[in-house]
């Protein structure tokens, strides 16, 4: 008896998911806890594990198609069960043998050995993703080829029809001659071809956020700019024993997680929550850490980073780095946030205006180190200087407040022993 392999639940509220890459074909062999299919929410990417030994019969749902929690996507023969043919693979219709027979006055004449045309075969499944690709192309389900299992249309399939060069419609001879027609410009040289790709649960959660942070809160963003010479000795002096001593590189960002819970401390208001008709002022620090990820930018989250060293702040972040791009973060890691950080400087920006991830009243944005000339007890002097920008709801963050939290950030991160002496 093959088991179902069903979609599991993914997180609170969620009940409908898409089908990601299938790790497995149909006919693979897999062992238990081995990882089949990816399920994409607008949250976060789980897979979906084997639940024993045995092979993959059969492929319900394919990549980038819909699917609800519970329902069933495919199914594994268990090692030792006996085989369960697939519908699929059910023996095809074959043309039946008949004999003529003719009867005459008082004789009976067997005519010769015929044969019964075979049914037409129906029609090749079309997948829904498949569908709408053709759909959208204006072509027909017979214009694709289909590859997917027991021969059915796959997104794959489609894609390929729908880019295929089509012939042109026989256009009978005119009667006349007709008027010459205007040059035409040249045709442009090189490859123009569109790819259709389903957009992702995620991506698309992460655009409806970020349209609501700007349709219901009232953003604004103020801006400073940081001397990273005495962080950028420090990191130069410490940064082998450091590496040494903890197993972690000490990079940028715990100077600047610290610098925030510091700032947080002095400006509360930032760290808060408009949860009408109350303000939620929180006395930890959950700071969300924007990182890149194999499905798109995700924000997990360090919870109470006030009270976390630099060695682990370092260590926690390269771990969700890592399993990012991996897709193997925790769907409870990337909810609840205080406060956001996120880092542009990494891909070279060197000035931007980040939007606030809602519930959440603030986001720093960190952008490139440069060598500029600055003004130092009156000389011009050669120093690396960063932009750093702070984008708050202005509904709980007056600008004096803003202002504030920036000049904290700049002050610590510009004299680090700020943070041992807690001045």
């Amino acid at each position: 008896m093959p088991i179902e392999l069903k979609v599991p639940t993914v997180g609170e509220s969620i009940t409908e998911v898409m089908v990601g890459q299938w790790k497995k074909r149909e006919g693979d062999v897999v062992r238990t806890d081995e990882a089949l299919v990816e399920i994409e929410s607008d949250k976060a990417t789980v897979e979906l594990p084997a639940p024993a030994d045995g092979t993959i019969a059969r492929i319900l749902k394919g990549a980038g198609e819909k699917a609800v929690v519970g329902e069933v996507i495919g199914y594994l023969e268990q090692v030792g069960a006996a085989p369960s043919a697939p519908a699929s693979a059910a023996t095809p219709p074959t043309a039946a043998t008949f004999v003529e027979v003719t009867r005459k006055a008082g004789r009976t004449d067997i005519g010769p050995v015929g044969r019964v045309p075979a049914p037409p075969e129906a029609a090749p499944r079309v997948m829904p993703a498949a569908q709408r690709v053709l759909g959208e192309a204006g072509l027909p389900a017979t214009a694709a080829t289909g590859t997917g299992p027991g021969g059915r249309v796959t997104r794959a399939d489609a894609v390929a029809a729908a880019s295929a060069p089509r012939a042109p419609a026989p256009v009978s001879p005119p009667a006349a001659r007709p008027p010459a027609a205007a040059p035409q410009p040249p045709a442009p040289r090189g490859a123009r071809e569109e790819r259709l790709v389903l957009i992702s649960p995620i991506r698309r959660r992460i655009a409806e956020r970020l349209v609501e942070a700007q349709q219901q809160a009232a953003l604004l963003t103020t801006f400073n700019e940081v001397d990273m010479s005495a962080v950028m000795a420090l990191r130069a002096k410490f940064k082998d024993s450091f590496q040494e001593r903890h197993g972690a590189k000490l990079g940028f960002m715990s100077f600047f997680v610290r610098a925030v819970v510091e700032a947080l401390r002095v400006v509360p208001q930032v760290n808060a929550e408009l949860r009408d008709p109350h303000v939620v002022y929180r006395d930890y620090c959950d700071i969300g850490i924007a990182v890149g990820g194999g499905k798109g930018l995700v924000v997990p989250v360090l919870r109470n980073a006030e009270s976390l060293s630099f060695a682990q702040i370092e260590a926690g972040i390269a771990d969700f780095a890592r399993r990012a791009g991996e897709n193997k973060l925790k769907l409870e890691e990337l909810q609840g946030g205080t406060f956001t950080i996120s880092n542009g400087g990494v891909y070279g920006s060197l000035l931007s205006t980040p939007i606030v991830n809602p519930p959440q009243s603030g986001i720093l944005g960190l952008h490139a180190i440069q060598d500029r000339p600055v003004a130092v007890a009156g000389q011009v002097v050669i120093r690396p200087m960063m932009y750093i920008a702070l984008t708050y709801d202005h509904r709980l963050v007056d600008g004096r407040e803003a202002v504030t939290f920036l000049r904290r950030v700049k002050e610590t991160v510009e004299d680090p022993g700020r943070l041992l002496l807690e001045v």
